[in-house]
């Protein structure tokens, strides 16, 4: 049975709640997989950046250590000169173990 706005004491009540409802419903919808959207690309951008001030500090951290190992039995010309060179060739032999394992180019 059809009731009169005018008269009905809940009509405007329940208007109020349906489009509550239904804003709730498009800002689900519309604006959460933004947001979303932008916390992961923020928050990844953070974990790169921090990722290559970690990796750059274990760096220099292991090339001070190989240099202070060399140190022990070496001039500390020579132990700085052979911790690079160490340092660099596993990072080379880390580098070619990636490169060989990379999927091949589609040709």
């Amino acid at each position: 049975m059809a009731v009169n706005p005018l008269t009905d004491p809940n009509w405007a009540p329940e208007l109020a709640d349906t489009v509550e409802r239904l804003v709730g419903t498009v800002r689900d919808r519309a604006t959460k997989p933004v947001v979303r959207a932008a916390r992961a690309v923020v928050f990844g951008l953070l974990a790169a950046m921090l990722g290559v001030v970690a990796i750059t500090l274990l760096l220099i951290a292991a090339t001070r250590a190989v240099q202070s190992l060399l140190d022990l039995g070496l001039d500390w010309s020579v132990a700085v000169y052979l911790s690079y060179f160490i340092v660099g060739g596993i990072l080379c032999l880390v580098g070619l173990l990636l490169l060989a394992r990379r999927p091949p180019p589609d040709a």
